[in-house]
């Protein structure tokens, strides 16, 4: 089969398009024919080594597919089912292996392509809007990167909650598709101070939460936006990651509260995450959460695809097809 591998970290060029052997699947896994694998900014801090992998490995978690054979102990799945997940054993590969019990059958009315697309963005939207800070009618929630994969799924989800949705994006093309995924209002941040513009919305009051993926760049403007006992939830570090924080700051800024979430502590068990990717596979069967792909690549173009999504020039999902 067919494989991007990586030797060594770095650039995107550190991943090279290889000859594997087929893998095999051993007691409780299953092996899929990828038809699909989502590119996500996980991947890059594999790659750049800010997240530490053995090597050499093959990169990528999140795909769909068809089950190709299955391994002793599996029930519940059979060669034929059409899979996705998010804990594919290198995703960036013609075939590969998950766990059985990280397996989630995709809806007939869901192509392979939608549920790569849909199913770590989705449920990243889902726990953040729905777990670590419930939104409820009423609540002003601000969401960083409005318009990148993630952010268009997460203003779907907060408005499907009832929340008021304040968005920012880089460029007034992506702040359109910020407002067409339901944002009421969207920040340009190339050209408002996001935090003033914030408080001038909310007439001074500041968010209950806001939604941070960007870092660095947004760490304390997010706090800044705040009301007091708000709540900010960053979940990812495209800009880079941010330094140590003196809790004092939360308590000088109105006892505000932090905290760094991740998808695999919010689908730990088999239970929630069947509760919660059939929800969000639910959403986007009947059309109440619309999905958004900027750019499908051949396999053989993973680097080209990584570049794109580090450029920031990208609005929506993108997806390796091999």
């Amino acid at each position: 089969m067919n494989a991007i591998r990586m030797h060594a970290t770095g650039g995107p060029e550190v991943m090279r398009l290889e000859e594997l052997p087929a893998p095999t699947p051993g007691p409780g896994q299953v092996l899929f024919r990828v038809e699909a694998a989502g590119v996500n900014f996980i991947e890059i801090y594999q790659r750049t080594g800010l997240y530490k992998l053995s090597l050499p490995t093959i990169p990528g978690s999140e795909a769909a597919g068809v089950v190709t054979a299955v391994g002793p102990g599996v029930s519940g799945l059979r060669p034929g089912d059409r899979i996705a997940t998010v804990n594919a054993l290198g995703a960036y590969a013609e075939q590969a292996l998950v766990a059985a019990e990280r397996a989630v059958k995709l809806p007939d009315v869901l192509s392979t392509r939608d549920g790569a697309a849909v199913m770590l963005q989705g449920m990243t939207a889902h726990y953040l809007a729905c777990s670590t800070r419930p939104l409820h009618r009423g609540d002003t929630c601000l969401v960083h990167a409005a318009a990148g994969g993630a952010g268009l799924l997460l203003v779907q989800v907060a408005v499907l909650r009832g929340a008021r949705v304040i968005g920012t994006a880089s460029t007034r093309d992506k702040a359109e598709r910020a407002r067409a995924a339901g944002a009421d209002e969207v920040i340009l941040y190339t050209e408002q101070d996001f935090v003033a513009e914030v408080k001038r919305l909310t007439g001074g009051a500041g968010v209950q939460v806001v939604y941070d993926s960007v870092g660095v760049k947004t760490f304390d403007g997010s706090l800044a936006c705040l009301a007091p006992r708000g709540l900010l939830a960053l979940f990812g570090q495209s800009s880079g990651p941010v330094p140590p924080v003196d809790p004092q700051m939360l308590n000088r800024l109105g006892s505000l509260f932090l905290t760094r979430p991740t998808l695999g502590h919010y689908i730990a068990t088999r239970h929630e995450l069947l509760e919660r990717a059939n929800e969000v596979l639910a959403w986007a069967s009947d059309g109440r959460l619309k999905l958004s792909v900027w750019r499908e690549y051949p396999l053989a173009m993973a680097a080209d695809a990584h570049r794109d999504l580090e450029s920031r020039a990208t609005s929506g999902k993108l997806l390796l097809v091999p």
